[in-house]
């Protein structure tokens, strides 16, 4: 019989080799995971956001601009008759092309969307991943948040047609399982470790994909317009209202020369 007070205490205590390396990744993966969802969470909101804004800048000051650039455009038009010029000409055509492209604009958002009709490669692509990703698919508490964050974004993915995305989520998902491959039900430390490493470098490409978007979508001409307004709004202003009472004035200016020019044309005789 062998006295256990024989024996090294470091050995005694000693854990198996990757157990810490395994403890490490998993808290990785978890503190990835959490700021994804966060940057998921960011991105929902500054979309939601900036179509909002979006939506009250076409109702008041997109309508303006429509306005104010058909009015050139019957200016330049009317200017051809005038100076019968091929400068003339070309300038009525660029500012008619112009006045399509505000009208368009500013009223487009107004008609009925298109339905909806996903193609049949894109519903199979759909339901492969969902039949990987689901929620009730998950085998603890912390997957399962993972997997509802995962069908969220599949279903914005499907909603926008976006098959790249979701054939991304299936070769993430099927990656994952290959570094498993061998492992059967009782899985080796290296394949768990293996695993983990796979998990936290498809969550951090997707949390510098949501940061890209980010930053496209802030420096889009309408995001540099919302930072605008908001950065007003900390100085008590009202940016889509001041746009409004200089677009109504530059509207009354140009009646005003079109006008002159519908007075010229008739004096002409034409």
């Amino acid at each position: 019989m062998f006295s256990t007070s024989l024996m090294p205490a470091e050995i005694v205590l000693q854990p198996r080799p990757n157990a810490a390396a395994l403890a490490e990744k998993r808290e990785g993966l978890a503190a990835v995971r959490a700021a994804l969802a966060e940057r998921e969470a960011d991105i929902a909101q500054v979309r939601c956001q900036l179509k909002a804004f979006e939506g009250r800048y076409l109702q008041g000051v997109g309508v303006l601009y429509a306005e104010l650039d058909e009015i050139a455009a019957r200016i330049a038009e009317r200017e051809v008759d005038l100076y019968d010029s091929d400068s003339a000409r070309r300038r009525a055509q660029e500012a008619r092309e112009r006045a399509q492209e505000t009208h368009e604009a500013a009223f487009g958002a107004d008609q009925e969307p298109e339905e909806f009709d996903p193609s049949p490669s894109l519903k199979t692509l759909f339901r492969e991943v969902a039949k990987r990703i689901h929620p009730d698919f998950a085998g603890d508490e912390a997957e399962q948040k993972h997997f509802t964050l995962l069908m969220t974004r599949a279903n914005q993915a499907y909603s926008r047609g976006d098959a790249e995305t979701l054939q991304r989520m299936l070769d993430d998902h099927l990656e994952v399982n290959a570094a498993m491959a061998g492992g059967g039900t009782d899985e080796g430390d290296g394949v768990t470790l293996l695993r983990l490493a796979r998990q936290i470098q498809h969550a951090e490409r997707d949390i510098a994909a949501l940061d890209g978007e980010h930053q496209t979508l802030l420096s889009s001409e309408i995001g540099q317009l919302y930072t605008d307004a908001e950065a007003a709004a900390q100085e008590d202003r009202d940016l889509l209202g001041e746009l409004e009472v200089s677009l109504r004035e530059r509207i009354a200016d140009a009646q005003y020369r079109l006008e002159f020019v519908e007075r010229q044309v008739s004096a002409l005789g034409r």
